[in-house]
């Protein structure tokens, strides 16, 4: 999933990457769109994989990986095990053509409800 060098151009001038949107309408750091893009190229990984080749912390991933699921971005499954001890989970993508139509919907969605404001604001700012 190469798309940091992808960049929107605003009307301001202003260069914004797909992770900007991101941030802003799910609250996405850097760290959670690292994890999220590992993920959705291994298809299914467990933390610890993640925790090794993002070389990132356990607690960092741990966290990335919750706001993931909780966003519906990723799907956590319990592994079989034979063992006892704490149950260890797997995490898969999201089929992308599904999280690719979550996320156009929910812009569309942050999109109208700017633009349903937009005449409220600036009507009552003018005294109108």
């Amino acid at each position: 999933m190469e798309v940091e060098s992808e960049k929107v151009v605003l009307p301001s001038g202003k260069e914004v990457k797909l992770l900007d949107a991101l941030s802003f309408c799910y609250d996405i750091s850097d760290t959670e769109y690292k994890v999220l893009q590992a993920v959705i190229e291994r298809k299914t990984v467990t933390e610890d994989e993640l925790v090794e080749s993002l070389k990132l912390s356990k607690a960092s991933i741990n966290r990335s990986l919750n706001k993931l699921v909780s966003l519906g971005f990723i799907i956590r499954e319990k592994m079989q095990s034979s063992k006892g001890g704490r149950p260890k989970y797997v995490y898969k993508a999201v089929e992308t053509q599904q999280l690719v139509e979550r996320i156009r919907e929910d812009f569309k969605k942050c999109s109208q409800m700017f633009i349903n404001i937009l005449p409220k604001v600036l009507l009552s700012s003018l005294g109108t």
